[in-house]
């Protein structure tokens, strides 16, 4: 895969990656923005930017429901950017109003990943506020099991594999966003 597609490839809206915590959200986003030659912007990066803590203090200083509140913020800030590809936090696309922000600027990918997966990524990491339970893996279940409505009602469906390389869910995903219109210009 190259730097960038052809020059004359051109993202039309802003891009919005939803999905679970470890679905390639920020890995794939970050590759696919630079394949594109387009901005990467991080909805969690931006909170934590704005707040100067992480997100585990936040949720740990102020709660859920404060952090929902602030995630919603940012998005909608990002969304008035010029295009460019937008990773969210696992839960952002459960609100009704980040859903509705994001349909009326932009459009969403969900990145679908089976549970095995995103286990496989996500076991080792301290960084999972919600994850912060007796059964870690038993929570992530149950998680997805709750989210998957609101993920399944994203503009696109991407699936991940644990055989995918970053580079070919770039692939996919920008193969995607063509089939759709919202990438135009030839194959890269």
């Amino acid at each position: 895969m190259g730097d960038k597609t052809p020059e004359t490839t051109r993202l039309t809206r802003p891009v919005v990656l939803v999905g679970m915590m470890g679905s390639g959200k920020t890995a794939v986003g970050t590759a696919l923005a630079q394949y594109l030659g387009v901005p990467f912007r991080d909805t969690d990066e931006a909170l934590v930017d704005a707040a100067r803590m992480t997100i585990p203090e936040i949720f740990e200083r102020d709660g859920e429901a404060f952090f929902r509140a602030r995630e919603a913020e940012v998005l909608r800030r990002l969304l008035t950017l010029p295009p460019g590809i937008v990773s969210t936090g696992g839960g952002a696309f459960l609100r009704a109003e980040n859903r509705d922000a994001i349909a009326e600027a932009g459009i969403s990918v969900w990145l679908r990943a089976a549970e095995p997966l995103l286990w496989a990524r996500v076991r080792n990491k301290t960084t999972r506020p919600l994850l912060r339970t007796e059964n870690p893996r038993a929570t992530l279940g149950q998680l997805l099991a709750e989210r998957e409505p609101a993920y399944a009602k994203a503009t696109l469906v991407v699936d991940a594999d644990p055989a995918f390389s970053i580079d070919d869910m770039v692939m996919r995903v920008a193969d995607t966003l063509r089939n759709a219109g919202i990438l135009e210009g030839p194959h890269g």
